[in-house]
């Protein structure tokens, strides 16, 4: 029942995303209404669709190898890192395809979730919430070093594109590689349930024959590809692969085989919503997404931490 209201709710966003935005349809010429939807409105619905279910997947999946529903990509360091390898590629290499962009995005998005991993193993496993907090620091930390390197360079602007995310300049051609970070994102359905296996953690996962260290760097693979996609066509959107699994955990329980589905709907639905949101509230300009999903995201974060406990244990 659950599943059928989120893709309802999914079709009605997406058709909705068809006809808001600062040009009214209804005063357009008639053969002038196709190209504005298949050429900005289309690739932006579609945009916010990929976005939405592949980071609320990737929050899924490194929750599962933390051990802790209180991370996710963008605000553990991941989407910084992705930031600081596009950087270094336009200061290095300014004139580097946007294959390599994502390249680079991608091993540094890695680099960074691995330094992650390594720090927070050492913190006691009684103190779950010291693993967000540790995050949060690590993040702000690697965000500082990006835009200090930004600054010695001349670049703050040009960085700031890729810290806040935002769909406004999403049209036909320049949002293509989303598919691939969706493609990542719906690969790891096969694995669901070696994914479910490390969330009890390294000794039940060896104690079952699970190969635990390959399907952890498996899984670290798919969260860096999809945020350094992400960061790179669209920039850093917070909290959306946090506050998603958390809240469908609640329907679903943790068996991710059975729970990804709901996951991606959701996370698609949440960043669509936003981004409708950001066109309407200050209406003919627009709010990045990355703002106002950065709001509700501190909000029920909030929430997770004080009034759902049992989250926690």
């Amino acid at each position: 029942m659950i599943r059928w209201f989120c893709l309802l709710a999914l079709c009605a966003l997406a058709c909705a995303s068809l006809f808001v935005g600062v040009i009214d349809l209804r005063s357009t010429r008639p053969d002038e209404v196709w190209p504005l939807i298949r050429d900005s409105r289309f690739p932006r619905t579609v945009a916010t669709l990929l976005t939405g279910a592949s980071l609320a997947i990737a929050g899924q999946i490194m929750q599962q190898i933390a051990r802790n529903r209180f991370v996710e990509p963008m605000t553990s360091g991941t989407g910084q890192s992705a930031a600081l390898g596009i950087l270094m590629t336009a200061v290095l290499v300014p004139a580097a395809p946007i294959g390599f962009k994502m390249a680079m995005a991608s091993i540094t998005a890695l680099g960074g979730s691995l330094l992650f991993f390594v720090i927070i193993r050492r913190l006691p496993p009684t103190q779950p919430l010291l693993v967000p907090l540790v995050g949060l620091i690590y993040g702000g930390v690697v965000g500082a070093a990006v835009t200090y390197v930004a600054y010695q360079a001349d670049m703050l602007q040009f960085i700031e594109i890729w810290m806040n995310g935002e769909f406004s300049g999403t049209l036909r051609g320049r949002y293509e590689l989303l598919w691939l970070a969706g493609l990542a994102a719906a690969l790891s359905y096969l694995v669901a349930d070696q994914f479910s296996i490390i969330g009890l953690g390294e000794a039940v996962s060896l104690n079952l024959g699970l190969n635990y260290a390959q399907v952890v760097v498996l899984g670290l693979i798919m969260i860096s590809v999809v945020t350094g996609l992400t960061v790179v066509t669209v920039g850093m959107i917070p909290f959306v692969g946090l506050v998603v699994p958390n809240l469908v955990s609640q329907f679903t329980g943790d068996s991710l085989r059975r729970s990804l589905p709901m996951t991606a709907m959701a996370g698609a639905a949440l960043v669509l919503a936003a981004d409708l949101l950001g066109r309407m509230v200050i209406y003919p300009f627009e709010m990045p997404v990355g703002t106002v999903i950065g709001i509700v995201g501190a909000i029920v974060f909030l929430w997770l931490l004080y009034g759902g406990s049992r989250l926690a244990r």
